[in-house]
């Protein structure tokens, strides 16, 4: 078999396409897409899939992707918004638990980090947590987003944000702004928008790479979206936005500092919600908001303006949409000592990400 392409227990692995029929039928995440995992072999990760079948084996009651690759400091497996199985079935989520952590245990990683696709707390995590597994303290992807409902009409989804954010998104048609859509040879475009922003905002980005290897994989399957929006011929903002069955995701954005009263962000964010429904989905995540739990508007804005993120949390909020808090993470760790300096000491020394 190709690399990580691997089976379990005797049964055939699907391929990629029922691979990702089953994901989008269990209403999974674009992570859990077999795309998914080809696109991060590409960046030093290795993927390996599982399927839990039933009796027969032939259906799957659940399935896996579990990436792995070296750190600075041991190993690491990582189920990114996985497994994807019915959130209450507890005993397919033991077998799935225990695939990973037997298959971990094989690779000698330091631990296993298992982040579920699940609003709120886990309806198992009592299982969880009886299977030797702990809440992580951190997380890797974002731990509260904004989902906006698409599934009225255009009017209803506009009604649905704040008035100012409905004002920007006209503002920015009267005032000239147009959006089209991009193609490959537009990325290197997309990408000095991105080092702009990256520079102003102090905002990580990849390399140029990354983001064509992403158009490389999806774009075939018209499961990205690269949109960009211009002013009289100058182009001032571009995102990508991707889609796996009746869920979109906006993942990576970027804009100039110039002509921005002209509004372009908020255009741009329509038109990927445009598109979004166009193509039969439902729901469209604005993937992560800086968020403290508990706290009231004004008491997040005092927050959020410390540490420069209060822009992007009005910007998200004012499409509407509702506030996701996600499921907690959680590991399996094989090696204790090291993964407290892995998670705990190295961090600190490392300094700030860049």
């Amino acid at each position: 078999m190709e690399p990580g392409q691997t089976g379990n227990n005797g049964l055939r692995l699907p391929t990629p396409e029922e691979w990702d029929e089953l994901v989008i039928s269990k209403g999974g995440h674009l992570l859990q897409s077999w795309g998914w995992g080809e696109f991060k072999i590409r960046f030093g990760w290795e993927a390996t899939r599982f399927v839990a079948w039933d009796e027969k084996g032939k259906q799957a009651k659940g399935l896996v992707q579990v990436l792995v690759r070296n750190l600075p400091l041991g190993r690491m497996a990582y189920v990114p918004k996985g497994p994807v199985a019915e959130p209450h079935d507890a005993e397919t989520w033991q077998r799935l638990l225990a695939m990973l952590r037997d298959f971990a245990r094989e690779q000698g990683v330091t631990f296993l980090k298992v982040e579920p696709d699940i609003e709120g707390e886990h309806p198992l995590s009592e299982v969880l947590l009886e299977e030797g597994f702990r809440r992580a303290r951190r997380a890797i992807q974002p731990s509260n987003t904004i989902a906006v409902d698409l599934e009225g009409d255009q009017e209803e989804i506009l009604m649905g944000m704040k008035s100012k954010t409905r004002y920007n998104i006209r503002l920015a048609e009267r005032k000239g702004v147009t959006v089209r859509q991009g193609a490959q040879e537009d990325l290197p475009a997309f990408y000095r928008l991105l080092e702009e922003t990256r520079d102003r905002d102090a905002f990580a980005i990849h390399e140029q790479e990354y983001y064509e290897e992403a158009w490389r994989i999806f774009a075939p399957q018209g499961r990205v979206k690269l949109l960009l929006a211009y002013y009289d011929g100058e182009l001032l903002a571009g995102l990508m936005v991707f889609a796996l069955g009746s869920r979109a995701w906006y993942l990576y954005g970027a804009s100039s500092e110039r002509h921005r009263s002209r509004m372009p962000n908020h255009l741009l964010q329509w038109r990927a919600m445009s598109w979004a429904k166009e193509r039969g989905c439902t729901s469209y995540d604005l993937w992560g908001i800086p968020h403290k739990a508990g706290l009231g508007e004004e008491d997040m804005e005092a927050v959020l303006k410390r540490g420069g993120l209060w822009g992007v949390y009005r910007f998200k909020r004012g499409f509407g949409g509702r506030l996701v808090r996600c499921s907690p993470s959680y590991d399996y760790v094989y090696s204790r000592f090291v993964y407290w300096l892995g998670t705990e000491v190295y961090p600190r020394l490392r300094g700030p990400a860049r």
